[in-house]
């Protein structure tokens, strides 16, 4: 037991953790913009392996960075449909979200097939990997070094979306507008808030957001594209934004959750562990903070109707 403890417990494990947490993270702040505007987006799952293929075919032909480009507009391909689909023709946006999902494993093999005449995985010569960023002396400091060094620029990215989004969100008439549709539509369109274009923005910045975590899912380490190889990281994104609510840090840290899971379900594997029990941890974690959101949210709603009751009592009297 001590020497499973000791292989995982590295100091290498931190890095692998941020490593792991970024695509999660940069889909989550995505779903969030549109979770506060009262959309729950969960064609994320979709948009993340749309990004990560696209990355990964364009990337191996040019360089890492016009790939990120490419996935970044592949995934914003698909938000743009699920916004016309939802938006413009009233579909309802789960149902749309689903679609968006099966339409990306669908498109992802077709085009496996007949780009590489395989279904499953991009050939062993088309790869494209993202160069890493190096903290020199700075890489000694105790936690930080080991946490932060030889990560991507993807990674960086990622954790400057969060303040950025707190920015965005509580710092600027757009934030505002977002939250005011979110809350109560019927008011912000009385206020004369355009709730279509509102909505539409939030949309695209989803999914651009979800085009970036993808090309970090594919090019960070492997640089290579497999069938399906978001498994289920999209997912866990929606259960993170549903768990903090859309708010920034909650979700910042569900994400460090999930991604810490992540890590270590891997760590536990090559240290011995059976891979099945040790790949099941995440999905376990996801389970859990689902089941205390729904807690949260039905406790909130009740909250709310008996605050509603006391004040039409009292409207009465």
């Amino acid at each position: 037991m001590n020497d499973i403890l000791a292989q995982v417990l590295t100091a290498g494990t931190l890095g692998v953790i941020l490593t792991k947490t970024a695509p999660i993270l940069l889909a989550a702040i995505g779903g969030g913009f549109t979770q506060v505007g009262n959309i729950l987006n969960i064609g994320l799952e979709g948009m993340m392996l749309v990004g990560a293929f696209a990355g990964i075919a364009v990337g191996a032909v040019t360089n890492p960075f016009v790939g990120v480009l490419a996935a970044l507009g592949g995934a914003l391909v698909l938000a743009l449909i699920y916004a016309v689909a939802s938006l413009v023709f009233k579909a309802d946006h789960i149902v749309v979200g689903i679609g968006i999902n099966l339409l990306a494993v669908g498109i992802t093999v077709l085009l496996l097939t007949v780009l590489y005449g395989n279904a499953g995985v991009t050939p062993g010569n088309v790869k494209s990997i993202l160069p890493t960023i190096g903290l020199g002396a700075f890489g000694d400091i105790p936690v930080v070094g080991p946490l932060l060094t030889g990560q991507t620029v993807l990674v960086w990215v990622a954790l400057l979306v969060v303040p950025v989004y707190w920015f965005i969100l509580y710092r600027t008439r757009y934030g505002v507008h977002l939250r005011a549709v979110g809350e109560d539509q019927p008011a912000a369109v009385a206020a004369g808030i355009r709730v279509f274009r509102v909505k539409f923005v939030a949309i695209l910045g989803s999914g651009a957001l979800c085009g970036l975590a993808g090309a970090q899912l594919a090019m960070a380490s492997v640089g290579s594209f497999t069938a399906g190889m978001t498994s289920g990281r999209g997912w866990i994104a929606v259960a993170a934004i549903i768990f903090a609510m859309g708010r920034p840090v909650p979700t910042l840290i569900a994400c460090l959750v999930f991604g810490a899971t992540d890590a270590l379900a891997d760590r536990l594997a090559l240290a011995g562990v059976n891979s099945s029990l040790a790949l099941l941890t995440p999905y376990v974690i996801t389970i859990v903070a689902l089941v205390i959101a729904a807690i949260r949210v039905r406790s909130a709603m009740r909250a709310r109707t008996q605050k509603g009751l006391r004040q039409a009592e009292s409207g009465a009297l």
